[in-house]
Formats: structure tokens, sequence, C-alpha cells
């Protein structure tokens, strides 16, 4: 028995501590080539026993790259679970998302497939079969079992209702190592088409559904102990730049306000992760915004400290996305202090639509570039490399009242001092397009691109988010595609084909972004 009770209390339909096994017991049921859907939203949520167990296996018995799995997850998981299957080659296709250095190297080697998808559509794709017909086997991590068979899930919802509409077998996995999370939740599975119904919320805090999922008993092959925590994602520090930025959007916030285009109170917030985001919510937190709430996929640790700073009334997100310390010991240690203000949803409610659009959300995120004209790349860099995958920034960008893309004007460079440069003339890979943003943040400053045409917003990015050692190289390019476009009647947003990626060229050859100039040459410096 842990702190948090027993497994016997936490299992209150005790038909099935028939079932109990170990996580060892439960290697029997797994085959190479088995479609597996987890529980889990970021790293919170997911199962970890019977997935160590797994890896521990394999690693012992020297199955590396001959026992491969197709993983379903609502987003990425923790690194000792999907990250170290990658080390072990136990990773054949993964969708829709990910994060972790082995995985990611081992997708842009090819040796796993990953798709990657809006995740608001991702969840109701694989509740229609999309991509399997059939999960093989589920395994999902839940603070209890209700008397009725209903699943209560722990840190995140995930997905776990679409995989439990197509689930062969289930295995349970009930986390006696933390709290109960039971009455956080608010679950719903959609209906397919044509019976699908509206998502009727009409507030952050509004519930439509129940407070676990239901299950099918008879599918439900193991319920196993764990005693796990979260590994949680790491904290992002702010630093100057973010700092900055988030003084931009604090600043444009107010004048919003003023102009009467935002409540005093402001619309419901959404906002990524990373340090931008992190000194975001910690400027709200230090602002002179009060009666805040959140409609969002992920809450960080700052949104700890924007519920102490008395200013967030409540939180709807699909994933308590904290770090495993300080984070979330300091939710544990505060539990009645935040409980009651968080809602944790499906990853189809929390990142829908209807509900982003009718709620008004304000929709802040990070992308790896933007160019000139305001499409910005979100998940592969030099136009090939995976990072992460576009996550909900899309499903929020897309709907969102106001949508907010924020990144430093340049990222760090071994081989350039000032470093790589995040506006260039054309993004290599585009995830939002420019129809998706109205503003664009760097530290140099804001640029409100709302009633621009796309000449007019060329010209805005370049002086106010470009950093001034890539400023004049950008207009230069700016004013040769003008002109050459415009002398023949197609300048409607004028790119120079032969020219648009001679900086990431320049990059790759030379080690620097700035061009000595655009004419066409061989040696791409000169």
């Amino acid at each position: 028995m842990s702190n948090y009770g027993s497994l016997e209390s936490r299992v209150r339909r005790k038909s099935l501590l028939d079932r109990v096994r170990s996580a060892e017991d439960c290697i029997e049921f797994f085959k190479p080539g088995m479609d597996l859907g987890w529980s889990g939203f970021t790293p919170a949520g997911y199962p970890k026993a019977v997935p160590i167990a797994l890896a521990d296996y394999v690693e012992k018995n020297n199955l590396q790259g001959k026992m491969k799995f197709n993983l379903f997850i609502g987003a990425s998981v923790g690194v000792e679970t999907e990250n170290r299957w990658a080390t072990l080659d136990m990773i054949d296709r993964r969708w829709p998302y990910q994060t972790g250095k082995d995985i990611a190297k081992g997708i842009n080697e090819g040796r796993i497939r990953m798709g990657d998808k809006h995740l608001s559509l991702f969840a109701q794709d694989l509740g229609y079969g999309f991509y399997t017909p059939k999960i093989d086997i589920a395994i999902i991590e839940v603070s209890a079992i209700t008397e009725d068979c209903g699943l209560v899930p722990t840190s995140s919802c995930g997905v776990i209702g679409e995989i439990l509409m197509i689930a062969d077998k289930i295995i349970i996995e009930v986390n006696t190592g933390q709290p109960s999370f039971e009455g956080m939740h608010d679950c719903l599975i959609p209906r397919k088409p044509p019976y699908r119904e509206p998502f009727l919320i009409n507030k952050a805090g509004d519930r439509i559904g129940t407070t676990s999922f239901p299950c099918d008993p008879d599918k439900i092959i193991a319920v196993v102990e764990s005693k796990h925590r979260d590994k949680g994602r790491a904290f992002a520090e702010m630093d100057d730049t973010s700092e900055a930025i988030a003084g931009h959007i604090m600043q444009f916030f107010a004048d919003e306000v003023k102009a009467g285009r935002l409540p005093e109170n402001l619309l419901p917030l959404q906002s990524g992760v990373g340090s931008i985001a992190n000194a975001v919510v910690g400027g709200l937190a230090k602002g002179p915004f009060y009666n805040l709430s959140v409609f969002t996929e992920v809450l960080q640790d700052t949104m700890l400290d924007l519920f102490d700073s008395g200013k967030l009334r409540c939180a709807s997100s699909c994933s308590l996305s904290l770090s495993e310390t300080p984070g979330f010991p300091r939710f544990f240690d505060n539990w009645n202090k935040y409980f009651d203000k968080i809602v944790l949803r499906p990853l189809s409610i929390s990142n829908a639509p209807e509900p982003i659009r009718r709620l008004g959300c304000i929709a802040m995120n990070t992308p790896v570039e933007f160019d000139i004209y305001a499409h910005a790349n979100s998940t592969l860099v030099g136009g090939t490399r995976m990072i992460n995958g576009i996550g909900g920034s899309g499903d929020f960008l897309r709907n969102a009242y106001l949508s907010i893309m924020h990144t430093p004007s340049v990222r760090p460079s071994k081989t350039d001092p000032t470093g790589i440069t995040c506006v260039v003339p054309k993004a290599p890979h585009i995830d939002h397009t420019e129809h998706d943003l109205d503003v664009l943040v760097t530290e140099q400053g804001l640029a409100d691109l709302r009633g621009l045409a796309p000449k007019d917003r060329a010209q805005k990015l370049i002086n106010v988010c470009a950093h001034p050692s890539y400023r004049p190289i950008l207009q230069d390019y700016f004013d040769r595609a003008c002109k050459e476009t415009l002398s023949k009647g197609v300048g409607h947003e004028p790119q120079l084909f032969d020219r648009c990626f001679k900086m990431q060229q320049n990059l790759a050859v030379n080690g620097t972004m700035k061009v000595k100039n655009w004419d066409i040459n061989i040696d791409l410096c000169e």
C-alpha cells in the first residue's frame, strides 16, 4: 500500500482483481508488429510499468529490431518509455507526435515511420479507424476503476476514448504512486458522423461529459499496479530574449483592451510549451489583467504561478504537463488549491475547432522560423529534419480570435556568432500559412499583420521582427524580388525561386546565413 491508497481501494470493480498481474507477466501478450494504443499526452498520464518491462525484456534477450510495434498515442510521452523503445529499435510506426533525442534520430534516419498530424484530427481519425482498423492492445494508466468499469485517467486524457473504441484487448495500469485525479476530468467520446453532436462549451470551465471513460470489462486482460511518477516536461527557464517577447505581447494586450478589441480580462488563453510560453504566462502573473481563464492543451509549471497570483480563475487542458520537479510535487503539496480550478479533457475536445472559435481563444505558439510573408515552419529544420511534430498549434492558430507566433529573431549557431535567422525569405517547410496568423513577435518587436497585404506584411516583418544583422540582407532580397516580379506583372507576393533558399544553402555550405549578395553564382558567398 502506498501513501495514496492500495490497489484494492482504487479498483472498485472487484471482479477485475482476479486479473491482477505483474508487468513482467504481461509480456506474453505482445507479439511483433502489433498496433498498440497508449494513454498519455506529453509526459503525463502515460503507462510506465508495462512499457518499461517490455524494454527490459527486449534488452535482456537481445531482441532489438526483432520485437517492433506501431505506437498510437495522443502526443509525446516519457523518455523512459518511447525514447528508450527507440534506442532498442522497438518502434516501427509512430503517430502523431514525439519528443526525445533518440526517437527523433530514428525518424530522421528512416528507421521509424512517423506520421505528423494536427492533434485534434488525429484523435477523431484514430477513432474512425483511418490508421488501423483495430488496436491490438491498449495500455491505459488510470487513477481508479469505478464500480461500472469506468476508467478514471491520471494526469492527462489524451486519446483514451478513441483507443477504447477500437481496442481488441486492454491492459490497465492503476497508478497508486500518486493521488487519484478522480473528479478533475471531463470525459466524452464523440460519436461518429452523421451522429456527431456539438460540444456545448461556452466558458473555459464548462463540463459536458463525465469523470471517467466507459470500458468493456470483457476486453481487460490484465490489471497492473504502477507506482511510477510522470517524468514530466523539463521546466524551460526564461531568458532575456523570452522576457522581451513577453513584454511585447503584454503591451499588445493592453493596447487591444484600450482599443476595445479585448475585454479587460482578455479572452481564454492558449499557450504552447517552452521558455517563451513560460515568460508570457509569467508576464501575465505579474501583469494588470485579472479574472483570466485558460483553454489550452498543456498546463506548464508557470500556470501554477498564475493560479497563485490570484489572477487565473480556471484552466481547461488535455494534460497536466508539469515538470518532474518542482512541478508535480508542488501540485500535489497544494492539491486543494488547484484541484477544483482545473478541467482535463480528451484531446478531441481540448483541441476541437468548435469551442476554440466559440470561446475566442488567444493562441500563442513558437515556430522554428517564419518567412517575410508570414508562413511559419513548426516541424522540419531545414525543411527535412523532423524535430517533434506540429502538435496542437495548428488546431488553435487556425481557429483563434487572435493567432500569435513568437520566436527569437536568431537562434544560436556554432559557426556564426550572430546565430541563424528565424526570419527568412521563404520557409523551407510550411505548417501555418499566412492565412492563419495575425501577429508575429520576436525580441526585436511585435508585428500586427491584420489587414495588411503581402508586400506590406513583408516590409513590416523585416522592419520590426528581423535581427539588425539580417535586416539589410532581407531588405535587399525583398527589393530585388519586387523589382523583378512586378516588372513581369506577377508581383502580388514576390519571390525569386532561384534564390529564396540561398540563406539555407549558404548555412549548409559555409556555416552562415549571411549571404554576401543575392546574385546567382556557384560560390554561394559571392
